[in-house]
């Protein structure tokens, strides 16, 4: 099996394009979705200094219909809803390869994880370069190997420090709000991403675990 991780620019005409621009320092994770006759229904989050400003531009999105928020806090807001475009992530089911949850729009590019048979990941990666959408393929893990690289935790943090410059020189992002961005204590992203790096290093750098 292939586990890989894209980043893809979305057309500027769906809905959470549109707003994630309008609103450049939000999150918008979409947590589920299924198809609901001609539209999708979605249950999605937004994560922002301001929420409530975000959550009211999806409310009045043309594309948007019946949203009822479930969660609001000052940081975060969950919504169900019906979207008139399932651009989003149609392209995945026409793929014969299911959406994997969550799928992460900041500034109208989309981040998702695929996981597939080889043939599928190149009927998937074919099927791409026919839309002509521009995307980048971020991270390519082969998970038949015996042991995964990274754990799932070690893996969710180094991305989410490499996606806030984290690594940059200099640094974009302190560990400081790293922590905070990850709702963990300093320590804890500190220790994590040191021993995701560490593995990283030994098979890429160094050529061993």
């Amino acid at each position: 099996m292939i586990r890989a991780r894209f980043r893809m620019t979305l057309p500027e005409d769906i809905w959470v394009a549109e707003v994630s621009t309008s609103f450049p320092d939000a999150t918008f994770r979409l947590l589920t979705g299924v198809p609901k006759g001609g539209r999708a229904l979605e249950l999605g989050e937004v994560r922002a200094e301001n929420p409530e400003s975000v959550t009211d531009a999806i409310r009045v999105h043309p594309d948007i219909f019946e949203y009822d928020q479930l969660y609001g806090d000052e940081h975060r807001a969950i919504g169900q809803y019906e979207a008139d475009e399932k651009g989003l992530y149609e392209f995945l089911w026409e793929s014969s390869v299911p959406p994997e949850f969550p799928i992460v729009v900041e500034g109208g590019e989309m981040e998702f994880t695929l996981t597939a048979t080889r043939a599928q990941f190149e009927a998937f990666g074919a099927a791409l370069e026919d839309t002509g959408r521009r995307y980048d393929l971020l991270t390519v893990v082969h998970t038949d190997e015996q042991e995964a690289l990274l754990t799932d935790r070690q893996r969710e943090y180094v991305t989410v420090a490499h996606r806030h410059g984290y690594f940059d020189v200099p640094r974009e992002c302190t560990l400081a709000e790293l922590a905070a961005i990850l709702e963990v204590d300093k320590s804890s992203a500190s220790e994590t991403i040191r021993r995701g790096v560490n593995r990283l290093v030994g098979r890429f750098i160094v050529g061993h675990d």
